[in-house]
C-alpha cells in the first residue's frame, strides 16, 4: 500500500496531539508537519507537497474555510472542527470529510479510508464519459468500455476537475466537472442536490432537513438547490390528507 503523506492545520496543541496519535495507529499514513495556523501551513506547502491535510476551522488569523477558498489548488482535506454548523459549506468545498471533535478512531479511520480512495482511483487512468442512452453510459476505463446502468449509479460527488461515480458495487473517477456530467444525464433520474453532489432520486432512502441518505452514505443539500429539488422530485410524490 502506498504511504498517504499529510500535514496537520490546528491552533490547539492537544487537537493536534490527537489527531497525531490516530495518524501513528495507521502505517500508510506519514506526518509531513504540524502547523498552529493556515499561514505557517501555507509556507510549508509552497516548498513541499502532500497528499493530505487535517484542517482545523477556528483559528487565529485565516479560518479554515477562507483558506480552502483561497487555494487554487490544495491537498485533499479533511476539516477538524468542533462546530457543527459548518458542515454544509464544507462539503461544497470538496472536502473529503468533516470530523467533529472530539474524534472518535473509528470516524477518523473513515474519513482517512475515504481519502486513500480517492488518491488511488487519481492514480489510475482516468475515464471518460463515451456515450449515454436511455437507460445506461459507457465510460471507457483500464482500456475498455465499462456499461454503467442509470439505476446501478448511487451518487456522483465532484471534485474540482474530477467526479467519483458511486455505483453498487464499485467506484469510477473521470477527468469530467460536475456541471459537465450534470448537463448530459436525465434530470428525471438524477438531481443536483449541491455544488458537489448528483443523486440518483430512485436510491434515496429519506431526505433531512439538510441532508439525504443513501444506503450509508449521507449526502449534504444545499441551501441554494434544496427548493428546486423539493419542488421537482418530492412535493408532487407526497401522500395529501
Amino acid at each position: 500500500m502506498n504511504t498517504v503523506t499529510c500535514i496537520i492545520v490546528d491552533d490547539e496543541p492537544l487537537a493536534r496531539k490527537g489527531i497525531e496519535l490516530n495518524i501513528k495507529e495507521l502505517d500508510w499514513l506519514e506526518i509531513k508537519g504540524q502547523f498552529p495556523n493556515a499561514m505557517k501551513a501555507n509556507e510549508f506547502l509552497e516548498k513541499n507537497t502532500v497528499d493530505l491535510i487535517f484542517l482545523d476551522i477556528e483559528m487565529p488569523g485565516i479560518n479554515g474555510i477562507d483558506y480552502i477558498k483561497s487555494l487554487k489548488s490544495s491537498p485533499l482535506i479533511i476539516l477538524t472542527t468542533a462546530y457543527p454548523q459548518f458542515a454544509i459549506e464544507a462539503f461544497e468545498l470538496d472536502v473529503v470529510d468533516y470530523l467533529l471533535k472530539p474524534i472518535r478512531f473509528e470516524r477518523f479511520f473513515k474519513a482517512v479510508n475515504k481519502a486513500k480512495d480517492i488518491l488511488e482511483l487519481q492514480s489510475q487512468s482516468t475515464t471518460e464519459i463515451e456515450k449515454i442512452t436511455e437507460d445506461h453510459f459507457y465510460i471507457k476505463a483500464d482500456r475498455k468500455y465499462v456499461k454503467l446502468y442509470f439505476k446501478e449509479v448511487n451518487y456522483i460527488k465532484g471534485m474540482k476537475d474530477y467526479v467519483m461515480i458511486f455505483t453498487t458495487t464499485k467506484k469510477y473517477m473521470t477527468a469530467l466537472n460536475i456541471k459537465t456530467i450534470f448537463a448530459q444525464l436525465p434530470k428525471t433520474t438524477f438531481a443536483r442536490v449541491s455544488k458537489s453532489y448528483l443523486v440518483n432520486v430512485d436510491t434515496i432512502e429519506s431526505i433531512d432537513i439538510d441532508s439525504i441518505i443513501i444506503g450509508k452514505e449521507e449526502i449534504p443539500l444545499g441551501n441554494s438547490y434544496k427548493e428546486a429539488f423539493l419542488e421537482q422530485h418530492v412535493k408532487g410524490k407526497l401522500f395529501k390528507r
